[in-house]
């Protein structure tokens, strides 16, 4: 399965930036859990994705790629503020539903691995950016909001987008589900390969494929 990102091979430290900010921006929520749901989202993404760059600037292991470290990150404070499990059935498709109980749960571990190790190599790039928020134009009324921002710092600046969904009940508050990246979308991306992949070998093949991908991207 070709699992390269539909981006030239010049913007994978963009992309492994946004994606370290896509499962960073929600750590803070752990230590804020108070402000997430009555905070703007525009003034939450803000706050969060600088204090994930000055997290990630001051951590030497993380910014090496430290896979088990940032493992235990992701799973400890950015899973449970990250609706995963719609990602994942937006990148799985219309097969989602045809999957059982066990094989979703292997897909979003799979999935989430997959990310993860996609974007721990270059977190040694984050140096001096910093995160500018564009006009934001939703309602407060509104339960489902773009939040659009730039990554500012050598280079070009990035465009990254989050889209966010407000959860009601326990745990409220704003949720990230997908993220736009010089103008691609992460969900869109995974669907069009994890497609190929089902239409060829069906559910079960893609997580072979998934798993084997991630076992090659554990090596060296």
């Amino acid at each position: 399965m070709n699992n390269k990102i539909l981006l030239q091979r010049r913007d994978m430290g963009r992309l492994a930036l946004a994606g370290a900010l896509l499962f960073g921006a929600a750590t803070a929520f752990v230590h804020q859990s108070a402000f997430a749901a009555d905070e703007a989202p525009d003034a939450l993404v803000k706050r969060l994705s600088t204090d994930v760059l000055e997290t990630i600037k001051a951590d030497s292991s993380i910014k090496a790629g430290d896979i088990n470290k940032i493992m235990l990150l992701v799973d400890s404070k950015i899973m449970p503020n990250v609706n995963f499990q719609r990602m994942t059935a937006s990148a799985v498709g219309p097969a989602w539903r045809q999957a059982t109980p066990e094989q979703q749960k292997r897909l979003q571990d799979e999935f989430k691995t997959l990310l993860v190790r996609t974007y721990a190599g270059a977190l040694d790039q984050v140096s001096d950016q910093t995160v500018t928020i564009r006009p934001f134009r939703g309602a407060p009324t509104d339960t489902d909001v773009l939040v659009r921002t730039e990554v500012k710092g050598r280079g070009d600046p990035v465009q990254l987008d989050y889209r966010l969904e407000k959860t009601p009940g326990q745990g409220a508050g704003w949720k990230v589900y997908n993220l736009n990246v010089l103008g691609v979308w992460l969900v869109d991306t995974y669907r069009t390969q994890f497609a190929q992949e089902i239409n060829k070998s069906g559910i079960d093949g893609l997580i072979a494929a998934l798993a084997a991908r991630n076992k090659g991207n554990g090596k060296g």
